[in-house]
């Protein structure tokens, strides 16, 4: 639809709705409520400083400043402005099948541009509500390798996330953490005991066997996390053995662990809550992840009741035609005596390429800022339909970098039940 206005990031193309024609009766205002963090507004001169390390970085990768000065209305980085780069000389690049090695893998791979360490959790309390958590830590290496001696020369910055959804009062919290990596600062490590750090936020615990980490991070005077999360299912390699290509020059390694145990408390303002559920973990590692026809991806983890886990990705061109590496998985109950990692070619995953499956967006909310999210789809796997819903339309991260990452329903089409998950949108 021609008439639709482009909403453009301050660096890079227009995105979003300008690239695919999206029909507007399926256009739906969300009313639900939003409250986000004051305290992480106030960046201190490390944090100043090291947003601003992340930026030099995106401007080095060839990012320019978009000049139409009335459609630049939406401000902060996009995990696609971050993810692209074009200029990776000197970096590792993610081309071939690697043996994974755990706990190893787990940690940090400092030579490859981008990395991300990512959980999501469906939660409920004792009276059966229902919360949805995020926590992702970002790092970004500004140069190939470090730029001298001693623990400040790491050439490595840190970004963190953290999203808690409360569905019953609409209420959706989120706060962020920068930092340059150093031992006592930021970073992560795998050996003895796995360690996920930025400042007082942390993801730790043993990970020499099934991971059993604790979550401990917040926001004072508006929200804290403190979870124990606990692997009940295998390490599931994504895409040819862990390779998951995203184009025919961009790839990135990628395993997830879709089936964890999650228990704990969360403090919503003065109200503390006990809470339990199923966790995703999803870790992944690039020089460039995606491709310059791209503007971003509708991305989904999904826990059937029956057990079944499934992820699926759907990558954004800016022609608006459907990609060739568009992407899934369909993993299949896993049993007591299941291997600790599976993938390509084991009983119980299916690969899921393009012909496999389709992802149709079927309801838009517009937010604050006039950008329109789908937030309502249809999953269709081999002729079976997944009805996917937010439960909370506006669970957009609106921080330094912006994307909409939320808690989803899942549903037949006659409307049952089916299970429940997150989704992630970036690049409008």
């Amino acid at each position: 639809m021609g008439s639709e206005m482009c909403i453009r990031d301050s660096c890079g193309p227009a995105l979003g709705a300008c690239s695919r024609p999206y029909s507007p009766e399926c256009f739906k205002l969300g009313i639900k409520r939003k409250v986000r963090s004051v305290a992480t507004k106030r960046f201190n001169r490390l944090h100043a400083a090291c947003a601003l390390l992340i930026v030099i970085s995106v401007a080095m990768s060839g990012c320019q400043p978009d000049t139409s000065a009335a459609t630049a209305t939406v401000t902060g980085l996009r995990l696609n402005n971050l993810l692209g780069a074009p200029n990776s000389d000197g970096f590792v690049r993610a081309d071939t099948p690697r043996d994974f090695v755990f706990p190893r893998d787990h940690g940090a791979h400092n030579p490859y541009r981008s990395e991300w360490w990512y959980l999501t959790a469906v939660l409920e309390d004792d009276q059966g509500r229902e919360y949805g958590l995020h926590f992702t830590q970002f790092r970004q290496a500004l140069t190939p390798s470090p730029t001298g001696d001693g623990p400040w020369h790491t050439g490595q910055a840190y970004l963190a996330h953290l999203a808690v959804t409360d569905v019953a009062t609409g209420v959706h919290l989120e706060a962020e953490r920068f930092a340059r990596g150093h031992p006592d600062l930021a970073g992560v490590t795998s050996d003895p005991i796995f360690a996920a750090v930025i400042e007082d936020w942390t993801l730790s615990g043993a990970a020499n066997g099934p991971i059993n980490l604790n979550l401990k991070a917040g926001d004072p005077g508006q929200f804290k996390v403190d979870l124990q999360v606990q692997q009940t299912g295998p390490i599931v390699l994504q895409g040819d053995r862990g390779l998951s290509a995203k184009g025919p020059d961009s790839a990135s390694y990628y395993y997830s662990i879709p089936r964890l145990h999650v228990a704990g408390t969360l403090q919503l303002d003065d109200r503390v809550v006990n809470v339990k559920g199923l966790g995703w973990l999803d870790r992944e590692w690039s020089t460039s992840v995606l491709g310059e026809s791209l503007a971003g991806w509708d991305w989904f983890s999904l826990q059937l009741d029956d057990e079944r886990s499934i992820m699926a990705f759907r990558l954004r061109r800016y022609d608006g035609a459907r990609d060739d590496f568009d992407h899934g998985l369909l993993v299949a109950p896993q049993g007591p005596d299941a291997p600790p990692i599976i993938g390509l070619g084991d009983p119980g995953v299916k690969i899921l390429t393009t012909s496999d499956f389709t992802l149709s967006p079927q309801r838009f909310y517009q937010d604050e800022r006039g950008v329109r999210w789908p937030v309502a789809w249809s999953l269709i796997i081999n002729g079976e339909t997944f009805i996917i819903n937010a439960l909370l339309d506006d669970q957009a991260i609106d921080l330094s970098v912006r994307y909409w990452e939320g808690l989803v329903e899942v549903m037949s089409p006659a409307g049952d039940r089916l299970g429940r998950g997150y989704m992630e949108l970036t690049g409008y």
